[in-house]
């Protein structure tokens, strides 16, 4: 599988770079898996994080451009430390001996070849967790096959609607067509009404995220009324507030702001207006909380932000 890095078309860019010839594609990624941290995390929904939390893997590199990057360091300058197959199934299966609910891999569209492969090797040695697959929905629809069977919840965001704020905000005026494709192979593959454990822990399912933005509530209209119209009613929809004015967004009025309550509050009511019955809402505070993870498996000091 690793013969699909070069020439590399994993993602909708499809920039076509030969990556196992050391050049990096549109996303940074290389010929080699790379890796920001592996850690116990808290901050994902109450049915993957649960009471010891997820065992999340933050892959570097990122296919889109978001001017509000909450990971720049990681998404848009590559910070990490290069892992091979076996080294990061070693990884998955040192956060199940640590008590990880599930192997949650964060960003992971650069490398899913060899991550099919960690996962395979993984699965040999007695890795026997849920695998959540935690993405920005711009995926192509023929690389997210490569992961049926491996992928146990799909964790997609729905960012925008419209052509120009996510050429604006992302670099991807494609988001919308290209994201609402992925989102329907995920459901595809793991099915419309999610499978809970007796802790109340998804084991098999579909949640999608939506980030309210400052002065974009247009956007979360029109995605909420495509999860209404287009998915069945037992998806869970998270509607996050956590937004704050990180990496470029300074120069990008009104993202140069955080979220007021105001427009998180009619946020929620076009939820439940438009008669969604599924899902978490966040406090405003959510935006303030840290981070900090239970252990670093990398070796690396950078710490990412919460998802």
């Amino acid at each position: 599988m690793t013969a699909q890095l070069s020439p590399c078309f994993l993602c909708p860019r499809e920039c076509g770079a030969r990556r196992s010839e050391g050049e990096k594609g549109v996303c940074g990624a290389g010929n080699r898996i790379r890796v920001a941290r592996l850690a116990l995390h808290a901050w994902e929904e109450p049915c993957i994080s649960g009471t010891r939390g997820s065992g999340t893997v933050f892959f570097s590199g990122c296919n889109l451009r978001c001017i509000y990057c909450q990971n720049a360091k990681i998404s848009w300058e590559g910070f990490g430390k290069e892992m091979t197959p076996a080294e990061l199934a070693g990884g998955m299966l040192r956060l199940q001996e640590a008590g990880a609910h599930n192997i949650n891999l964060v960003t992971a569209a650069p490398y899913v070849p060899l991550v099919v492969e960690a996962l395979d090797i993984a699965r040999a040695k007695g890795l026997h967790l849920p695998v959540v697959y935690n993405t920005s929905a711009y995926e192509k629809v023929e690389t997210l096959r490569l992961l049926k069977g491996y992928v146990d919840v799909y964790l997609p965001d729905l960012k925008y609607a419209s052509e120009e704020t996510a050429r604006r905000l992302s670099g991807a005026p494609d988001y919308f067509a290209v994201a609402t494709a992925a989102i329907y192979e995920m459901l595809e593959q793991v099915g419309g009404e999610p499978v809970f454990d007796g802790a109340g822990l998804m084991e098999r399912g579909l949640i999608v995220r939506h980030l309210v933005l400052p002065g974009h509530l247009p956007e979360t209209q029109a995605v909420l009324t495509w999860i209404r119209d287009n998915l069945p009613r037992t998806v869970p929809v998270s509607l996050m507030a956590q937004y704050l004015p990180y990496h470029k967004a300074q120069y990008f009025p009104p993202l140069d702001r955080r979220l007021t309550e105001d427009e998180y509050n009619l946020a929620l009511a076009a939820f439940f207006d438009l008669g969604l019955e599924n899902g978490w809402a966040q406090e405003l505070s959510a935006a303030d909380a840290e981070f900090i993870p239970a252990f670093d498996l990398t070796g690396c000091q950078e710490e990412p932000k919460k998802e």
